[in-house]
């Protein structure tokens, strides 16, 4: 089988990072072609021996992307496509559709209530989603919270496929030697107490309220790693508060960069926090559950999907800065905790496998064998 995976960018998000991982693991010949920004998942995909194609798409009214992502696909002779991320998914399917491949697998990676990716969802947005909906063959959901989403949206429920996202929880093992190179490295005192964050500093993810509430204590330090367009907002609100001095902006981390990776951060810090109003999955809380972290967060399907023993040091904390103050106050440091029930339930190799039963279903035209999750 020789399966094509056509992506909106390759730039550090979870979504993009879910893919390289996901390729790894996966029995299936893969290319890839990402419309825009090849950046640097796009180099790890390659360091992986995953061939990369840049389609160079000039934003949303760049139609002749399609006819060009049409002979791309067409030239690779490919028995699958799957689509990740809106736009990737609404050119995807019609070029898909277009070079004549009769299996076409939508991954939804980040459909909220009122959000798609981080954007408010407009009428307009829902209508073109269910309309390129129709072209493919089935949509895959990243966790039942996004299941029951699409099928709310009116996308037929035989059509909808659960596949969770999934991690290498060997990759975030705690290790006492990391967390004191990456602390030095950092210039984060020993005896600090140190929150922790990841992820697109964009509104939805409401890290202002994370920035508020570690400027409400003086003896707590804020380690952050991602970027985006809230970037220079988070950093004036710090130094308005008067906490500039305890709370660091890595900007993005991506394996084998420079600085440190998400792992070593995870290792460095004392607690994490993830306050984003909505989420489809969560993965950066499973990997800090991984890490043997307490974890405080507002919104996590794959936390909220599963049973409370699975994950019993995950907290989860009000929708305003005093709650998540509140929180943080009565976080305690300590030695880790094992990685909980939730790490296993989440493998990336289970995940493959479910993925690798979607393809099958779509080449064959039965249903796949449901599994438990």
């Amino acid at each position: 089988m020789r399966a094509l995976h056509v992506i909106t960018g390759l730039g550090v998000g979870g979504a993009e990072q879910q893919l390289r991982l996901l390729l790894r693991h996966l029995p299936v010949e893969c290319d890839v072609v990402t419309l825009t920004n090849p950046g640097p998942v796009a180099a790890g995909l390659r360091a992986d021996g995953v061939r990369v194609a840049h389609l160079g798409m000039r934003g949303n009214r760049d139609l002749t992307a399609v006819s060009r992502l049409a002979r791309l696909i067409r030239r690779g002779s490919y028995d699958l496509v799957h689509t990740h991320l809106y736009r990737a998914c609404v050119y995807g399917r019609l070029a898909a559709r277009l070079a004549g491949v009769r299996a076409r697998v939508a991954t939804e990676h980040s459909l909220g209530r009122a959000e798609i990716e981080g954007r408010p969802l407009t009428a307009g947005t829902r209508a073109l989603y269910l309309a390129s909906e129709r072209l493919g063959s089935a949509t895959v959901a990243v966790s039942p919270t996004v299941a029951g989403r699409l099928r709310d949206w009116g996308v037929p429920a035989g059509r909808v496929h659960l596949v969770p996202n999934g991690i290498d929880a060997h990759r975030f093992r705690f290790r006492a030697e990391r967390r004191r190179a990456t602390r030095t490295r950092l210039g984060l005192p020993d005896g600090a107490f140190v929150a922790g964050g990841v992820g697109r500093l964009v509104p939805g993810k409401r890290f202002d309220l994370l920035v508020r509430a570690v400027a409400a204590l003086p003896g707590v330090r804020l380690v952050l790693a991602g970027d985006g367009p809230e970037r220079a907002a988070l950093t004036a609100l710090a130094a308005r508060l008067g906490a500039g001095d305890r709370i660091t902006l890595l900007g993005e981390l991506a394996d084998g960069g420079p600085g440190p990776d998400v792992p070593d951060l995870l290792g460095a810090v004392d607690v994490f926090v993830s306050p984003s109003r909505e989420e489809s999955f969560g993965l950066a809380v499973l990997e800090a559950l991984a890490a043997g972290l307490p974890v405080l967060y507002r919104a996590c399907p794959a936390i909220e999907d599963l049973p409370a023993a699975f994950a019993p040091h995950a907290v989860r904390v009000g929708d305003d800065a005093a709650s998540l103050t509140a929180a943080l106050r009565a976080s305690e440091g300590g030695p880790r905790r094992p990685p909980p029930p939730a790490v296993d339930r989440y493998d990336i190799r289970r995940s493959s496998r479910d993925l690798m039963d979607v393809y099958t279903h779509v080449l064959a035209g039965a249903r796949p064998t449901e599994r438990a999750h």
